[in-house]
Formats: C-alpha cells, sequence, structure tokens
C-alpha cells in the first residue's frame, strides 16, 4: 500500500466512504436499519400529588404527604422558608437537613451531606466533627458513584457502619493524607499527599464519618493548615486543588449518591402479595438492584412512564413525526410496544428495517444496487485493512515506550550478565500473555485490591494459574531502584514466601506474576467464625514459626537485606496444608549494604504500623518485628489489629494485650477456639510473652527476626512432643529467661542484630 496514511486522514476518508454508502444504499431503496432509543422517562405523582418542589420532580413513590407517597421512607419535604427565592422551593428527606438534587425512576436519589472536619484551635486544643448518617432500611449509599475522601496535611479519615446482608456485618475503612512541604499536594490528585480516597462497599445504610487531625503532631503540617475535612461525595463531583487545604471550610455540604429500592424481600417474594406488590403497570416488570435488597420496577421495552402508578407505562409512538430518530423509511403503523412498517409500491416485504426491510421488484434496479454496494464494500475494506495495520503499528509503538519507561531495556541488560539459570528464574511477560490469562483483565478475576495495586487470577498457556498483579505507577527517577529491586525480589526462594515468577513491563504500569496461593489469606481465617474452628493452635503455630523464618531470612540477606513494610495477617497467604506463604512485597525496600535505616515516607496499615518509624520515618528491620508481634497476636486471641467500636483502651490491639499481660490477665483474651486445647494453654502465654516483647515501642528494645524464629521453632518442637519433661522446660528457660536469647546458632545472641544482645525481656507472665 505504499506509504501509510497518517490517522487525521484517514478518520476523513472513513467519514467520506461511510457518506456514500449512505447516499448509495437510500437511492437504491436498500434497507435501512431503525434505531429505537429510549426516550427519557416522564416523571409521575399520583393524581391529585404535589409533582413538583420548585424545578425538581417528584416522581411516586416519592411524596409530600401521606396520601401521596408509598410509605413513610419516602416521604420528602418541599420547603419554602429555606430559599430567599419564594418561587424556588428546596426539596429535603422527611425532617432532616439533607436537601434533595434529584430523584430517578432508576432508583437513585442525589443529595446534600455534610463535610466533617477537625481543627486546631490552638496548639494544645483541637475540635473534633463527626457525622452520622441513618439511612431507612429502603436506602443504601452508592459505593460505586461515591468516594471516601479526606483533605489535610496531617489526617487521618475513616469511615465506619453497617451492612445490611446477611453474614456480610459491620464494615471499617479509611486513608491518611499527609504533607511533608506547602508543595507537595498537586492538583488533580488525592493520592495521600494533602489528599487521598478510597472505596466503600456495597450494601452500606448506616454511615459514621470520622475525622482527625494531628495524628502525626507534625509542626510542618500545622504550619500549612491546621484542618482536616472528611466527606463522602459523588465522584467527578470534587477535584482537587492544594487551596482546598484553607477553604473547604466554606464548603458546608457536597453532593451524594443514594440507591433506593422497594420493600426488603425480592421480586418472587413481592408477587405472591398483589396488595403491596409496586410494580403496578401492565407493562412493567421487577428487577434486583446490585447495591441493597428489595427490589426495582422498570417498564418494558417501547414503553415510558412510571411503573410504580397503576398503567403508568406508556406506549412508545415509534411512528410519532417529531421524534429524533424516524422508526421506518417508509409507512409506518404503531402496534403496542412495537411498530409496523409497509413498503411502497414497486417494492415489497415488511418495510421494517430491522426486519427484511422493502426489496424493489424490478431486476435492474436490484443490479444498480447491488453493484454500488460491492463497490463501497471493496473500498471500505481497503480502508479497514489500513486502519488495521496503523493500530497494530501503534499499539507496538505504545508497548515499545512504555516497556523503556518502565526499566525494560536495563533490566534485560542486567539478566543478560547473569548466567542462563539466573535468566530462568525472572520471565519477561508480553502484555499480550498476560490480557489472554486474564480474559483482558476482567473484573470477575479480581481476587485482590490494596493501596499497592489490584491482583487478578490468570492462566497461562501452560496451564499454570498465576497471580497477576498491577502495580503503582512506577516513579522514573527510580526506575534503576524498582529493576534492582524485581531482580532481588525474583531471586528469594524460600518455602514460606510467594514467588515472583516475573513481570511486564509493556504497560503503563508494571504486571508482577506470582505463584497463586488457593486457601486465601489468614485474616479471612481468623475472621470467619466456621474457618477460625479448623485453626487449631499446633497450625496456628506452624503458620507463625513459617512467617517469623521468612521475614528472618528477608532481614539476613548478605547483600542486600529486605524489609517487608507491610506485615499483617491479609498479606500471609495459606495453601491446602495451611503453610504460610508472605505476599505482597509492593510496599517493601532493600536496605543498602551497611546501613541499619533507611529515610522513607511512611506506609503500612492502621495497627500495624510501627509506632517509631510513623513519628521518625527511620524504616528499619525492628519495623516489621513490631508488626510481626501483632500478627501473633491475632493468631492468639483472634481479635483485630484495630477496632474503633468498643472501650477506648481496646483499640489497639498491641497496646490492649500489653496491659492485660502487665496486669496478669492475658488468658482472658486468648481465643476461645485454642484456649481449651490441652496442654497448650503455657505455649500460647509463652508466644503471648513474645508478643509483647516484638510491639516494644521502642525499636532497640525488641528482637530481631532471627530470635523470633528461633524461639516459635524451639516452642513448635515443645508442642511436637520432641521434647519432655525437665528438657523441654530447659528450652524454654534458654528462650525467656534473664541470661540472654537462644539465636538460630544456638548461642547467646540477637541472630544477626547487635540491637538484640542489649535486650533483657521481661519476666515470664504466668509462666516459669
Amino acid at each position: 500500500m505504499g506509504r501509510l496514511i497518517d490517522h487525521e486522514h484517514f478518520q476523513w476518508l472513513l467519514l467520506l466512504l461511510l457518506q456514500t454508502l449512505i447516499i448509495a444504499v437510500a437511492g437504491a431503496a436498500a434497507s435501512e436499519k431503525s434505531i429505537r432509543t429510549d426516550q427519557v422517562e416522564p416523571v409521575m405523582a399520583k393524581p391529585g400529588c404535589l409533582d413538583r418542589c420548585g424545578k425538581l420532580a417528584i416522581p411516586y413513590p416519592f411524596g409530600t404527604t401521606e396520601e401521596c407517597y408509598k410509605s413513610e421512607p419516602f416521604w420528602v419535604r418541599c420547603d419554602h422558608s429555606t430559599s430567599n427565592d419564594h418561587h424556588h422551593p428546596k426539596l429535603y428527606w422527611q425532617n432532616t437537613a439533607m436537601e434533595i438534587n434529584n430523584i430517578s425512576l432508576l432508583g437513585q436519589m442525589t443529595a446534600m451531606q455534610f463535610v466533617s472536619d477537625s481543627c486546631y484551635v490552638s496548639p494544645q486544643l483541637k475540635t473534633n466533627t463527626v457525622t452520622n448518617l441513618r439511612l431507612s432500611v429502603l436506602f443504601s449509599v452508592n459505593n460505586t458513584a461515591n468516594k471516601f475522601t479526606v483533605v489535610g496535611c496531617d489526617s487521618f479519615g475513616s469511615i465506619s457502619g453497617e451492612r445490611r446482608s446477611k453474614g456480610k456485618g459491620d464494615y471499617f475503612t479509611g486513608c491518611i493524607s499527609s504533607c511533608s512541604s506547602i508543595n507537595d499536594p498537586e492538583e488533580g490528585s488525592c493520592e495521600g499527599s494533602g489528599c487521598c480516597q478510597t472505596s466503600i462497599p456495597n450494601d452500606v445504610w448506616n454511615v459514621t464519618l470520622t475525622v482527625k487531625t494531628g495524628f502525626r503532631k507534625s509542626s510542618t503540617a500545622q504550619s500549612i493548615t491546621n484542618c482536616s475535612y472528611g466527606f463522602l461525595v459523588e465522584e467527578g463531583e470534587f477535584r482537587f486543588h492544594p487551596q482546598n487545604l484553607t477553604n473547604l471550610d466554606k464548603v458546608e455540604k457536597l453532593p451524594l449518591v443514594l440507591d433506593w429500592a422497594i420493600g426488603t424481600g425480592n421480586c418472587e417474594d413481592a408477587r405472591k402479595n398483589s396488595s403491596t406488590y409496586a410494580c403496578k403497570s401492565g407493562n412493567s416488570h421487577c428487577h434486583h438492584p446490585e447495591n441493597g435488597y428489595g427490589y426495582r420496577c422498570y417498564c418494558d421495552p417501547g414503553y415510558q412512564g412510571n411503573p410504580y402508578l397503576i398503567n403508568g407505562c406508556k406506549d412508545i409512538d415509534e411512528c410519532n413525526p417529531d421524534r429524533k430518530n424516524k422508526s421506518c423509511h417508509y409507512k409506518c403503523h404503531n402496534t403496542p410496544g412495537s411498530f409496523n412498517c409497509t413498503c411502497p409500491k414497486g417494492f415489497h416485504g415488511d418495510g421494517k428495517v430491522e426486519g427484511k426491510g422493502c426489496s424493489p421488484e424490478k431486476s435492474h434496479v436490484l443490479e444498480i444496487a447491488a453493484g454500488s454496494t460491492l463497490g463501497i464494500i471493496f473500498l471500505l475494506l481497503i480502508a479497514c485493512l489500513a486502519y488495521m495495520e496503523y493500530n497494530r503499528r501503534q499499539s507496538k509503538k505504545t508497548k515499545r515506550k512504555w516497556f523503556v519507561l518502565n526499566g525494560g531495556e536495563l533490566l534485560l541488560n542486567k539478566l543478560l550478565k547473569k548466567d542462563g539459570s539466573d535468566q530462568d528464574m525472572l520471565k519477561i511477560f508480553t502484555s499480550s500473555e498476560l490480557k489472554k490469562a486474564t480474559n483482558d483483565f476482567h473484573k470477575s478475576n479480581v481476587i485482590g485490591q490494596g493501596g499497592f495495586g489490584i491482583v487478578y487470577r490468570g492462566l497461562l498457556s501452560s496451564e499454570t494459574t498465576v497471580a497477576i498483579k498491577k502495580s503503582k505507577i512506577v516513579d522514573p527517577d527510580q526506575i534503576e531502584q524498582f529493576v534492582h529491586e524485581v531482580i532481588v525480589l525474583s531471586q528469594i526462594n524460600h518455602p514460606n514466601a510467594v514467588k515472583l515468577l516475573g513481570c511486564c513491563l509493556e504497560t503503563e504500569v508494571p504486571l508482577l506474576v506470582y505463584e497463586f496461593i488457593s486457601n486465601g489469606t489468614l485474616l479471612g481465617h481468623l475472621r470467619d467464625q466456621a474457618k477460625a474452628r479448623f485453626l487449631d493452635w499446633p497450625k496456628r503455630l506452624r503458620i507463625a514459626a513459617g512467617t517469623a523464618e521468612v521475614l528472618s531470612y528477608l532481614h539476613s540477606e548478605p547483600s542486600n537485606p529486605i524489609i517487608h513494610r507491610d506485615v499483617k495477617s491479609d498479606n500471609i497467604l495459606l495453601d491446602n496444608n495451611f503453610t504460610a506463604k508472605v505476599a505482597d512485597f509492593g510496599a517493601s525496600r532493600l536496605i543498602p549494604l551497611g546501613q541499619m535505616q533507611i529515610s522513607t515516607v511512611v506506609q503500612g496499615t492502621t495497627g500495624y504500623l510501627d509506632p517509631e518509624y510513623l513519628q521518625t520515618h527511620q524504616l528499619t528491620a525492628k519495623s516489621d518485628v513490631y508488626s510481626f508481634g501483632v500478627v501473633l497476636l491475632e493468631l492468639v486471641t483472634r481479635r483485630r489489629a484495630v477496632r474503633f467500636a468498643g472501650p477506648e483502651e481496646e483499640r489497639s490491639l498491641a497496646c490492649y494485650c500489653a496491659w492485660m499481660m502487665k496486669e496478669g490477665r492475658f488468658a482472658e483474651v486468648i481465643d476461645e477456639h485454642i484456649r481449651g486445647e490441652v496442654g497448650c494453654l503455657e505455649e500460647i502465654m509463652e508466644v503471648g510473652r513474645l508478643a509483647e516483647w516484638c510491639v516494644k515501642m521502642k525499636g532497640e528494645e525488641r528482637p530481631s527476626m532471627q530470635v523470633v524464629a528461633a524461639s516459635l521453632r524451639s516452642v513448635e518442637r515443645i508442642q511436637a512432643g520432641n521434647n519432655g519433661g525437665d528438657q523441654a522446660e530447659e528450652v524454654v528457660e534458654g528462650l525467656f529467661g534473664s541470661e540472654g536469647v537462644v539465636g538460630d546458632d544456638g548461642e547467646s545472641g540477637g541472630g544477626g542484630d547487635s540491637s538484640a544482645e542489649q535486650v533483657v525481656p521481661p519476666p515470664v507472665i504466668g509462666g516459669r
């Protein structure tokens, strides 16, 4: 074809060919496809009821008086007193201050919701606002149209509440927003610097918004702004600007999308009671909403109106000449829910575009039409081939661009300098391979989502099931560091670590390919009442020991020690034999040789974060020790790492267990599923004491992971009965006595961490 045409010329050529095709086909009296459009359904209230409040429509089942609405949750109030202009009143939901912006018969309502804030009145005094949103059982917060947003420079915002579906229970989520300088926040960016956002689960009907400022007590942050803000807002209705750090106090409310439905049962149950069944129109049908429960009514295809009123769905007149899209080109006959077309003289067929159409009876007309059509089809075929070639080259060019930007050439050079076995260990996948493996990253293949990416299940052509992670965008200034970390992580070869098999760098964000672990997360097993019964003490002890060993292995790498930085029960996977597999190295950092700590932006999960790291931003191996200590306490108590419901002293699991240990009451918080296991209480108490040691506030007072791993393996040997009687006593005394700590080599010391050698553990609680 010679030189490839550019994109603009191709679009112009394609448009010209399409116009020619339309003219030729119309001139030959060939068929044209009719377009059926769904017009905006008219909004209707009950006869004699107020159908508008100013310019805002009030469709039934909503109404302003008892005889006008279906049930009390659909009562709305038209208030003239809140508007300076008598002709523009405002609509409110019941007796609340929630102003309604729009009501849709498709099952949604847009309302204005307050902004929560937390401000310093003085350096020693600050105010906090907690917003409670209590909805009717027929209403729920739309989980796809809204985002929970926090704005501030030293801010922690949380949202919690209730979910109605059986088995889902309460929910809690939130995010942290921080600034190190006034130049950190970027316009339009809400990823943690000055602004953060997170999604909420579905089926939410009661909401509590809390925002706190000064959680790090940063004087730099207070110099930028002394307030923090938190709110639920319709996605697209709020775009972050750095000025929002100081001007959001002028914004009282922001729009929020709510879902509504009829009743609390499904369609089948509702149809059984004809007196209460809401789909009153004869041409309507019932449908289950995706968010919340109950049901909604819709007009059948070919009808429009209000399906909740008797005879509310009216036939659409497809033959109306005022319709923007004509139903047929010839004589039209409207029918209930549809239409028919007849052909003009000299043609035969039904005249309906989506049917056979009207064909000419004279053969020469047909020949002219066929010849014109074939010529145009040939031209279109050439244009399509050119377009396909253009797209292929553009796609190849784009893939190459991302491969270079993500460090692909640097990675290849480093792999070429290694021997063949190293190259075999890390495979570079193409984007086409991973698209095929995940059905083009279909949402049905999503198996996990967190702050560092989305994880998909994939099936490679070799029939190997893998986990494919879409990572965060790589900082262009850190490409060499990213490539180095990928190579190091691919060489992690430990039975208790999820293996990195390879990567794909042809996409905007790197894709990392891991081995697939089938039995879910440790958090999932602890939270599920039925699964927790199968986690007996030997299994929990084995999970703890395996996790400790892989962390010890990472910390003791001779060339580049690795700090995981996000150790938590949700990042510990279990295979079918309940073997622990530590995953999600997206936040991991390599420690340069000869250094004990590095300065980083704080990352991690609330409840597991090392308080010393949170204050100083100095990341050390002892930060992982603290997080692992919290996991140990979860294994022993089956409590959450952090909980905002209940007494203040029980919110932090680490602090609460340390206090209970000090009071000699630690046995009271042990999980009931393991508390009664024969001969295990003493071992559980020893592990609890080890966890208390790990969550010391100062890093220098904590043991190293080498010491923790050796201690747990010794307890595991005692539990298995490999040691008996006095010998078991000697092992435990060696682990927890006052003369030192036994390392992996059996000698007293810190297991490779010099800071652990000076640590003297606290007295045994309830033990020897």
